[in-house]
């Protein structure tokens, strides 16, 4: 299968590019902007997720001989315009909010500039990556919040397409996920993998000890055993008399998990097991996770809302083109509005590093910055070509980490509201 990106895009696109060329109009030097007008419903933050992707994307997006053949055999476009694909190489700039950065209504996530040609063809790809990874941020970011400092897994590969799986893997690491079930996650981005057992290893085996004493010699003491597969508090009691009172830890994948993980942990201490942890999973999204704070729960595995954006499974995010040759230039369409002219942003802190606003400004006519301001957009390809020293996955991660830690208390609710702090538009 062909590594490259250049058919992950829109026929229009393609359409837009033949009329531009034929009629001149194709290398006039533009700028386009990816923001969202609102966030998705019950939001109050956004999370930029998926950039290192896109990145990626861009490099890949050539059209060699095969994509050619697929565009000439439908007539997509005409022979003057698959020879200039032929040669198609992105050689703008592209500045944007790194990733873990958190965004607003408004805010600038990615500015590309290019001729019309070079940066329309990249609409399509970018925010399909955008969309969804930065969907899955936000819904991580949330689940991370609930969780508050308790170990929480990625386990949503079976709920979602096989890529998609592994992007949603990367980013929930981003967010601050423990691990992820998903191995090919684990050879790309270097993410930690964890894994035990399903109900069927359980069921394979003649009766539930053998089960587990055949996990424990697999995978010794420290492994994490399934015991809801038939009677949990009989389950319990095998698994310490097969791993002793130093297992690992047990996990509750069905019923009433704050309830049975209550008796879990009563039933565990009974036993000499009081170093045992006690893992739940099964259809768990943020609000279920902060319902079991009380409860002695230990972590959490999340599959199916995680990986669907928990409600939300896309940012809403757009690419609009805003200036032509440095003319300002605007969509007027009733609620699709946008602000034209090249823009940036600067998130304004109090002295307590507590974020107070969005201020989103025209390039040109920056704002003066105060002793805790800090500007959002960073350089990420410059010429065609990637900037050297972008931060690294683990930076990112922190970078999320701290910048939650900004947001007013209010704005980590999981109640619906207003965005955490709002945008303000300056010279726009």
């Amino acid at each position: 299968m062909s590594s490259s990106t250049a058919l992950l895009t829109d026929h229009y696109e393609l359409t837009m590019l033949a009329s531009a060329l034929r009629d001149g109009t194709a290398h006039r030097e533009c700028a386009f902007e990816v923001f969202t007008r609102r966030l998705p419903h019950g939001r109050r933050y956004g999370v930029t997720g998926g950039i290192g992707r896109v990145l990626d994307a861009v490099e890949n997006f050539r059209f060699g001989e095969a994509e050619l053949a697929q565009l000439a055999e439908h007539q997509v476009v005409d022979d003057r315009t698959l020879e200039w694909l032929r040669d198609y190489r992105f050689s703008g700039q592209i500045d944007g909010y790194p990733e873990g950065e958190l965004f607003f209504p408004g805010s600038p996530l990615l500015t590309v500039r290019a001729t019309f040609a070079e940066a329309i063809l990249l609409e399509t790809v970018v925010l399909s990556i955008l969309n969804h990874d930065s969907a899955i941020a936000a819904a991580a970011a949330r689940m991370v919040s609930a969780a508050n400092g308790r170990r929480i897994i990625e386990m949503g590969s079976r709920r979602t397409h096989e890529e998609s799986a592994v992007a949603a893997a990367r980013i929930a690491y981003l967010a601050g996920f423990t691990a992820t079930s998903n191995l090919e996650a684990g050879r790309r981005y270097g993410i930690p993998t964890t894994g035990t057992a399903a109900h069927a290893f359980t069921l394979l085996h003649d009766s539930e000890a053998s089960a587990f004493e055949s996990q424990i010699a697999a995978l010794g003491t420290g492994t994490t055993l399934l015991v809801d597969t038939y009677d949990i508090t009989r389950g319990i009691d095998l698994a310490v008399q097969a791993a002793g009172a130093g297992l690992g830890a047990v996990r509750i994948d069905s019923g009433d998990v704050g309830v049975l993980a209550r008796q879990a942990r009563e039933q565990l201490d009974r036993l000499g097991a009081t170093g045992t942890r006690v893992v739940v999973s099964g259809d768990l999204d943020e609000y279920a996770i902060a319902s079991l704070r009380a409860e002695p729960v230990d972590g959490y595995g999340v599959g199916t809302s995680l990986v669907t954006g928990s409600g939300a499974p896309t940012a809403e995010m757009v690419y609009k083109l805003v200036e032509v040759e440095g003319r300002p230039v605007a969509k007027r369409s009733s609620h699709k509005e946008s602000r034209g002219g090249r823009k940036a942003a600067v998130r304004r802190c109090k002295e307590t590093g507590t974020a107070v606003e969005e201020v989103v400004h025209a390039v040109g006519a920056e704002p003066d910055l105060g002793p805790n301001d800090r500007p959002l957009q960073i350089p990420l390809i410059r010429d065609g070509k990637r900037v050297d020293d972008l931060p690294t996955l683990e930076q990112d991660r922190e970078r999320l980490r701290r910048a939650l830690v900004t947001l007013p208390w209010e704005g980590l609710k999981l109640s619906q509201g207003e965005p955490a702090i709002p945008t303000v538009f300056l010279g726009t």
